[in-house]
């Protein structure tokens, strides 16, 4: 190209010189005799070809000069430019590359040129290059900003955005490309990770809650075109706080990453796992075929989640809950669906953990009514709608009552009573009940005290302790400071607790109920049997008293099993050397078959409801035989809360 270039540049030097010479000749000849002329002519242009044979040779030998060092200086720049350069000709095929494009990739030119191109891409990337690009490159003559992967030669994968323009012959046809590709796999990196903090979770690589709702999203689409289903499964584990309480915080996130690997082994192609924060995961099936599929997937997620875990040097276990909401029948929106889910979830937990429920309206229903409860209760404490009744503990040999228990009562003011079954749990659900139980426990021994300073003999005031109230921090302290400030001796205090909250954390809860011992405070368990029953196993907990769930005493004189179950209780307490107390007692059968069985504390209906605090001041004087319960009765249900 240079010296074709060159002699063109000559050639038209020469014409452009020689034009000029011939002007300049016929002016010399104006006002010289013609005959004169012709001597003068060839001496002329023997002068001039003469000087323009000089000034031609000068001139090409600057241009050619000039032309190699443009040429030199092209070369240089072509292989020095720190991207990647390249030729192809209409084959496809490498005809020139910079010494970037070798470096970068791994390859000497002997290895590259007279190649394709796509020789040296990756599957997809050559597919694309072959089927689109290329066609369309020699048929516009350009593109632009072409995503393609290249394979270095040892096996390493680089990203490049590519750019080409088309060099063309005097007929306009493309001959070869001229393109440059720009490495930006740091940049693709640095990218996916900006993408992955922001749609993944951290902990268990899991989509997060904004990538969940774009899947989410994109299935109810897909669901409204075709006229499916999509189920929304929502996913907490049961008891997950106790790993992390006691074991620590390390090993709860390594113990979720397992079970994120679980869930999502567990995973069908379509279906979209998520972790929304803490213990809660969210599942997504965009193509349920029929209307046991959402029930079928959450029984095999239980069945995974069941196996244990090796961690920590040994094996930890856990349960799920799992509720389910479907499109169109539970909500045609995100939000709906993940809430009725949500909702779905909590009466799994509510029916035991370790199950499943889908959605329903009355569960809907349910949780508008908690709400409400939950907006007074809130208020409650300082309006003064709270209250506390008292209900007498007899001692059947003594015919005294040597105890009292404290029960929470709530006077709604639009609403009236209602009843402590509706608003306990959702004290509990809500952390309420940490404040509640304070008031509650403070009101309990403040009037503990005051009977006592009446005159009346003292006895011990009973006050239920939620699994909640026990784990708070500063429990003891707490108790310290109430007893301090009412004045009541620790010794006519009684916290009754739940069989749950003793055989859990087992560690930690007998460090605690130790050092509420060692005050000198009484602990009973409450509801006994309802639990894990295992007296055999309380031989390791600083407990007084046994506290014989009501629904045994019911049913006595009817269920066989209950009877057996009783009894079994009594005679293991009193191996124990435990107090024993049956709730519930309502009828003079029960109080034969208890006594006979020589449990001589009781607590119920038959002997006094609930009463206030000025009724419970009249029935400490009486003092009743056997024949003269249903007296107390009598006296005690007409003034009964």
């Amino acid at each position: 190209m240079l010296k074709v270039f060159s002699q063109y540049a000559a050639w038209f030097l020469l014409g452009s010189t020689l034009l000029s010479s011939f002007s300049a000749m016929q002016k010399l000849l104006v006002g010289i005799p013609f005959h004169l002329q012709g001597f003068f002519v060839p001496i002329f242009f023997g002068g001039c070809c003469g000087v323009i044979l000089n000034v031609w040779r000068r001139r090409w030998k600057d241009s050619a000069h000039s032309l190699l060092e443009s040429e030199a200086r092209y070369r240089s720049l072509y292989d020095n430019a720190p991207v990647m350069l390249h030729s192809i000709d209409t084959h496809g095929r490498l005809l020139t590359v910079s010494k970037f494009w070798l470096e970068t990739l791994g390859y000497e030119a002997s290895e590259v040129l007279g190649y394709k191109l796509t020789d040296f891409m990756t599957q997809t990337s050559r597919q694309m290059a072959e089927q689109t690009i290329l066609p369309k490159f020699f048929k516009t003559g350009s593109v632009k900003y072409i995503p393609y992967q290249f394979v270095k030669k040892n096996g390493d994968v680089i990203e490049v955005l590519l750019s080409a323009i088309a060099d063309r012959d005097a007929h306009g046809r493309i001959e070869r490309s001229l393109a440059v590709a720009i490495d930006v796999t740091e940049h693709r990196q640095a990218e996916l990770e900006v993408k992955k903090l922001a749609y993944y979770d951290t902990l268990t690589e899991l989509p997060n809650r904004t990538l969940f709702h774009d899947r989410l999203g994109q299935a109810l689409a897909h669901a409204r075109r075709n006229n499916s289903r999509v189920e929304v499964l929502f996913l907490d584990l049961d008891r997950f706080k106790v790993i992390n309480d006691t074991l620590g915080h390390a090993v709860g996130d390594e113990f979720l990453k397992i079970i994120a690997q679980r869930l999502r082994d567990c995973m069908r192609q379509g279906d979209t796992v998520a972790r929304l924060g803490g213990d809660e995961f969210v599942i997504v099936l965009s193509s349920s075929n029929g209307d046991q599929d959402g029930a079928a997937f959450a029984e095999r997620i239980l069945e995974t989640l069941a196996q244990p875990v090796r961690l920590a040097g040994g094996e930890l276990c856990t349960t799920a809950s799992i509720g389910i909401s479907i499109y169109p029948l539970d909500g045609v929106d995100i939000d709906t669906l993940l809430r009725n889910a949500d909702i779905a979830m909590y009466a799994a937990k509510e029916h035991g953990r370790n199950n499943y429920q889908f959605f329903s309206d009355e569960m809907n229903i349910r949780v508008v009514e908690k709400l409400g409860i939950e907006t007074s209760l809130r208020r409650a404490i300082d309006r003064g709608e709270l209250f506390l009744t008292y209900q007498p503990q007899i001692d059947i040999e003594s015919g005294t009552i040597i105890g009292v228990e404290s029960l929470l009562r709530w006077n709604h003011p639009q609403e009236g009573l209602i009843s402590p079954d509706k608003f306990i749990p959702v004290a509990e659900e809500t952390g309420l009940i940490n404040p509640i139980g304070e008031w509650a426990l403070r009101m309990a021994c403040r009037q503990a005290r005051e009977w006592q300073i009446a005159g009346y003999p003292p006895v011990r005031m009973a006050v239920n302790l939620s699994a909640r109230q026990f784990k708070q921090l500063g429990i003891i302290d707490l108790l310290d400071r109430i007893l301090d400030e009412t004045g009541l001796d620790p010794r006519w205090l009684e916290l009754e607790l739940t069989e749950s909250l003793i055989m859990d954390n087992t560690v930690e809860t007998i460090m605690a109920l130790t050092d509420i011992k060692v005050r000198g405070i009484h602990l009973a368990i409450d509801d006994f049997g309802t639990g894990y029953s295992s007296l055999a196993y309380l031989k390791n907990f600083p407990i007084d008293r046994i506290k014989i769930a009501q629904e045994f005493i019911h049913a006595i004189n009817e269920d066989a099993d209950s009877r057996a179950i009783v009894e079994a209780i009594i005679a293991m307490s009193h191996s124990l050397q435990l107090n024993v107390l049956a709730e519930g007692v309502e009828t003079l059968q029960q109080l034969e078959f208890l006594t006979a069985r020589q449990c001589h504390e009781m607590q119920g209906f038959y002997f006094s409801p609930p009463c206030t605090a000025a009724e419970m001041g009249e029935l400490f004087a009486m003092t009743v035989s056997k024949a003269g319960f249903c007296l107390l009765h009598e006296k005690t249900s007409r003034g009964s809360h």
